[in-house]
């Protein structure tokens, strides 16, 4: 089987396809190209370099990566962060007693795969914080080439995160081993023109909701149940699901304590999940600081010795759903969603803004009928 290098499969897109090239994709492109030619030991190439690519939302980065990733003839993985972190702390725990599970879990890496490439890498958990600032440098160690898409610069990764010191590493490493590159060429390609699809409405009490329809058209023949969902050990109260479809209300789905690892359970599962009485999620940010004899991680603090990030009062809500999408999105199941407010008026302010960002820009693009398992 004859592989395309990513240049030649992006010229093929411009060409065959109609997509839209701008400067920042074509920079991002070649850096792609060198690392590919590096990889398969092409004349002239030099030793493999990573690729870390950074910018807004919708400006082509993961579809980049995939082309990338398409044109390997080594052995490589592609993953959605959140799936490669899921992996890491269920080895870490199997490899509980090893004496250096970190560079165990890094060998295993290097000697399943030549290649990661990570989708959205973001970083807001210490735990993880701490496990990727050995990680990226182990990983590196042992040989391995990664290529990453994110929104934020290396350097700005895990900003405001408590104990940041020890994800410096990580940050050193991806700066000496990856070639940074920022992909911004000014324009969101999601919001180009598409057939739509209305999968978002805002509610209102004289109209009966729109999921109903929704939900009776997706099931089919399926049976309906009312009943909780078992998701990891803990039940979901659902408004009704089939077994290919889950109707849940936001608070239920998003206010209780449920983590990305159990929406990839979810995504596993359900193949579109309908969400209703979302409401408003912004709202003014709120001080806070650490209480006196607190236990943050190994270290005890007084009161006043760290403030705490200024979280709006749903912001904890807020993540779970940014997550929630996150899996949907790159999993290609749809999000049928019914709030209080309009699209653009869910997250306005508040800790979170930045983050949300993508949130709007990937749930826009579930407004087209391209969106989907099918597409």
């Amino acid at each position: 089987m004859k592989f395309a290098s990513p240049r030649a499969l992006y010229q093929q897109a411009i060409v065959r396809r109609g997509f839209v090239s701008d400067t920042a994709q074509l920079t991002a492109v070649e850096q792609l190209q060198r690392c590919h030619e590096a990889l398969h030991n092409e004349a002239g190439a030099d030793a493999p370099r990573g690729v870390y690519l950074w910018g807004p939302v919708g400006r082509g980065k993961t579809w980049l990566m995939d082309m990338f990733h398409d044109s390997l003839r080594v052995t490589s993985r592609r993953q959605h962060f959140h799936h490669f972190m899921r992996w890491v702390h269920i080895r870490l725990f199997q490899l509980n007693g090893t004496a250096d599970p970190l560079q165990a879990v890094a060998k295993e890496l290097s000697d399943d795969v030549r290649v990661l490439c990570f989708d959205e890498l973001f970083v807001s958990d210490i735990g993880d914080a701490i496990i990727l600032g050995r990680l990226f440098q182990a990983m590196f160690e042992h040989g391995m080439t990664i290529v990453a898409t994110s929104n934020q610069p290396p350097d700005q990764l895990y900003a405001d995160g408590f104990n940041r010191d020890r994800f410096m590493p990580a940050i050193a490493a991806i700066e000496r081993h990856m070639k940074v590159i920022g992909v911004d060429g000014g324009e969101d390609h999601r919001l180009r023109p598409g057939d739509a699809l209305p999968r978002y409405w805002v509610a209102t009490s004289a109209e009966a909701g729109a999921l109903e329809s929704v939900f009776h058209d997706l099931i089919g023949d399926e049976r309906v149940s009312a009943a909780s969902v078992v998701v990891g050990r803990r039940p979901l109260q659902s408004v009704r699901h089939s077994q290919s479809v889950l109707w849940c209300n936001f608070a239920d789905l998003c206010e209780q304590p449920f983590s990305a690892l159990d929406y990839i359970e979810l995504c596993d599962r359900f193949s579109a999940i309908l969400i209703s009485a979302v409401p408003r999620l912004g709202s003014e940010p709120r001080e806070g600081r650490i209480a006196r004899g607190t236990e943050d991680a190994a270290t005890r603090v007084a009161a006043g010795d760290r403030e705490l990030p200024k979280l709006a009062a749903r912001d904890d809500a807020v993540r779970r759903f940014i997550a929630l999408v996150d899996e949907c999105y790159d999993r290609g199941v749809p999000l049928y969603l019914e709030a209080e407010v309009p699209l653009d008026e869910l997250y306005t302010k508040g800790y979170l803004s930045f983050a949300f960002r993508r949130t709007l820009s990937r749930l826009r693009e579930m407004q087209l009928q391209r969106f989907g398992k099918s597409s």
